[in-house]
């Protein structure tokens, strides 16, 4: 059986070295090296879109990775993609870091300089538990290959006052009124309004979970809000210095133990980018950034793409960009703000309606909003069009709104094979 490997090394020095090596090896097929956490996680989401049958046996991760650090990235791929066999390769190969790798979900630790021996065997034993791994789940490997749980998305906005807040909060209200297990987070860890817009107060945040290294689903549970429509809510901390216990590792592992507990996440990221938001962007299998029309907003939405381009964050092409209070009478259309942005407009612009947004707004309830709002049936149809909304079945008792998620994710079904015709 050929062993198809794919190193992953920020250090091209490194990366040759590893190649060379793996060539050598019997029955292995080491593919071009990925040079950045970012490129590692998102050829492996490609390729598992494909088949699980597509991805390689072995993942080797080198300890001179980046941005994300070598055992958070471990963690990461162990938990999105467990049927594949991850291998730390580092110049410290003492046992604590032996043990810290283990925990993270590595199958081995390689010692630097490399020597053929070691590198054989590791890879040998990581290709055959691998192999089992997709022996035992069979054909309902599909359903898990990119990890425990379901789909994250997160919600950022270009500056301040374009609906971020209230977009996400109607994304996750589309998701649960569809029947999907739902979690919204609020991570604008120092200005979150989540739960102002839903009327909730609760004493747990998401700050309760920082420092916790192994969140259980029985510790989850006590800082989430499960709340009557549906949706759990991890709120932000009342207390906004609070937010700065909520760093990167924390955010990670947040997102890891939310994933496997609900089949879709949507995060609230703000308008600021910090290591916390930054990592869920990062993660995210849909990074949406909220603009409005006008010339300062686009602006804002330009510099932040440029950001997360800069710090390996995310790439432009795979940011949906929603615009917010849309007019076909405004000067600035969305194909105009893809163009700026180089991201990807989404089909549906949400309208300029706040009239019916004030009352439910001003109350901290718009999980009352009317069916009938335009603004509320474009946002959800802008869920189904983002594969947020569970697929139609057959027709059973719903809750309040479910019937509007049917409706957009109908719509969108036909969108798409109106496309595809």
């Amino acid at each position: 059986m050929t062993t198809r490997i794919l190193p992953a090394a920020g250090d091209p020095d490194a990366a040759r070295a590893l190649v060379t090596l793996l060539s050598q090896l019997p029955s292995s097929e080491p593919a071009v090296p990925v040079p950045d956490s970012t490129t590692l996680l998102d050829t492996l989401g490609r390729l598992a879109a494909e088949s699980i049958d597509e991805l390689p046996e072995v993942v080797l991760v080198h300890e001179r990775i980046g941005p994300v650090p070598a055992l958070e990235l471990i963690r990461e791929v162990a938990l999105r993609f467990p049927a594949v066999g991850v291998v730390l390769v580092s110049s410290d190969a003492g046992p604590a870091l032996f043990s810290a790798a283990m925990d993270s979900g590595a199958r081995g630790l390689i010692g630097l300089p490399l020597a053929y021996e070691e590198l054989a065997a590791r890879v040998q034993a990581a290709a055959q538990w691998s192999v089992g791994v997709r022996r035992h789940l069979g054909r309902g490997a599909a359903e898990i290959v990119s990890g425990p749980g379901g789909r994250v998305v997160t919600v950022s906005g270009a500056k301040g006052g374009v609906g971020t807040t209230f977009t996400a909060v109607q994304f996750a209200l589309a998701a649960a009124a569809s029947g999907r297990r739902t979690a919204l987070v609020d991570m604008d860890l120092q200005a979150g309004d989540v739960g102002s817009y839903l009327d909730v107060q609760f004493r747990r945040s998401i700050a309760d979970l920082a420092g916790i290294q192994d969140i259980s689903p029985r510790v989850l549970q006590d800082a989430v809000y499960e709340d009557r429509t549906g949706v759990a809510l991890l709120l932000a901390p009342a207390d906004g210095e609070r937010g700065e216990e909520v760093d990167e590792r924390a955010a990670r592992l947040v997102i890891g133990a939310l994933r496997a507990r609900y089949e879709l996440v949507v995060i609230d990221c703000g308008t600021q980018v910090t290591g916390a938001n930054a990592a869920a962007v990062e993660t995210a299998d849909v990074a949406v950034l909220v603009t409005t029309p006008d010339v300062v907003a686009v602006r804002a939405a330009k510099r932040m793409v440029r950001m997360w381009e800069r710090l390996q964050v995310r790439k432009a092409e795979d940011t949906a960009m929603v615009v917010n209070r849309w007019s076909k009478h405004t000067e600035i259309q969305p194909a105009l703000i893809e163009k700026i942005t180089k991201t990807r407009a989404t089909r549906t612009p949400v309208p300029a309606a706040f009239k019916e947004l004030q009352a439910v707004v001003d109350a901290g309830r718009v999980q009352d909003l009317d069916n009938r709002s335009t603004v509320k049936q474009a946002l959800w149809t802008l869920a189904g069009e983002l594969g947020l909304l569970a697929a139609p079945e057959a027709p059973a008792p719903q809750a309040p709104g479910a019937s509007l998620a049917v409706r957009a994710s109908g719509q969108v079904a036909r969108l798409r094979r109106g496309r595809e015709g």
